[in-house]
């Protein structure tokens, strides 16, 4: 099993109080997660505040800070560890340009980079993104287009692209990433988002589900996969947890009831996932608790852990609940 965490690069207000992170402290978070053993960090997409968000911090900003870019600079700070977007919305990035971004970083990384895309958790950040211009657009049609035509940068020495949203004609896009095919990742926990990591990812990074509905949701993926011709087992299944670590089960769940993550999950609660479970489904609990949790993991096919979020109050709870999970959880697990 591998592990990962999601940096605070957009989750200002939506997880963490405001403000949370500096750029420094962005910087230094992932050069202790590369210490601990941690196998990548990973950025969060967000361009402005959410309404919920608004009506939490009335009078207060958000700092987000743009992934790639950060996860550029965190990358010339660093030696090993790898690097990541959880996720990078892809309706609202131009496919020829992101892909320019996509295969610089990987190269200036020397290939530690790994796109995570979504169509974006909010649809009032893309309404206020594109205006009038995004009027009765669909975000999936945006999204599945995007993925057609990056896929095609991304592979082809010459590519050409004429869509609905998206077109371009005999771009060649070079150098190509180091690693081939290169690990784009489909996020999303719905079946749609099952289907296109089936068909086009090398990585499935949805979100939490009840444990019966994400066990049930690997199965469709393998067979889905497998029915498209391609090797199911090449797929790697990357769900993004939260984990908020206590002495006792009830003290983490107490902990993590109070966090400003929970106001997160029921803004989503559209998504219809039971929110009842979050507790359960989430590695929530003492370290013997989450150890259990992450063998149960394991055995319905989870083989990463990818970009855990830690909820909390100020960066030195995030650092050490990162470091007690590093220690507690993950140097167990290896033993």
């Amino acid at each position: 099993m591998k592990f990962s965490v999601c940096l605070s690069t957009g989750f200002e207000g939506v997880m963490y109080p405001i403000p949370f992170a500096t750029p420094e402290q962005l910087i230094e978070q992932a050069r202790l997660c590369e210490r601990l053993g941690y196998e990548s960090v990973w950025g969060n997409d967000h361009i402005t505040t959410q309404n919920y968000v608004r009506d939490l911090f009335p009078g207060k900003y958000p700092n987000f800070y743009e992934p790639l870019i950060t996860l550029a600079a965190i990358a010339g700070a660093t030696s090993r560890i790898g690097l990541g977007t959880a996720l990078l919305v892809l309706p609202m990035r131009e496919p020829v340009y992101l892909a320019k971004q996509i295969l610089t970083l990987d190269r200036m990384s020397g290939g530690r980079f790994t796109l995570g895309v979504g169509i974006g958790a909010y649809r009032e950040e893309f309404t206020a993104w594109g205006g009038n211009r995004v009027a009765g657009q669909r975000r999936g049609d945006l999204m599945d287009e995007g993925l057609a035509a990056l896929k095609l940068l991304l592979e082809q020495p010459r590519a050409s692209y004429d869509g609905r949203y998206v077109s371009f004609r005999d771009v060649e896009m070079h150098p190509k990433a180091r690693r081939q095919p290169f690990p784009l990742y489909i996020g999303g926990h719905n079946i749609e988002a099952v289907e296109r990591a089936a068909r086009l990812g090398e990585g499935w990074l949805p979100g939490w589900r009840p444990l019966n509905e994400l066990a049930e949701r690997v199965l469709l993926l393998r067979r889905r996969a497998q029915e498209l011709g391609r090797d199911a087992s090449a797929i790697e299944i990357a769900p993004q947890f939260s984990v908020t670590l206590d002495k006792t089960p009830e003290a983490a769940e107490k902990r993590y009831m109070a966090s400003g993550l929970v106001a997160h999950r029921k803004s989503l609660a559209y998504t219809g996932r039971d929110l009842s479970q979050q507790v359960a489904a989430n590695l929530v609990g003492s370290p013997a608790q989450v150890i259990e949790k992450i063998g149960k993991l394991g055995e319905m096919g989870i083989q990463h852990c990818c970009a855990l979020m830690f909820p909390a109050d100020s960066v030195q709870e995030m650092n050490d609940q990162i470091q007690w999970f590093a220690e507690d959880v993950i140097a167990k697990l290896e033993r």
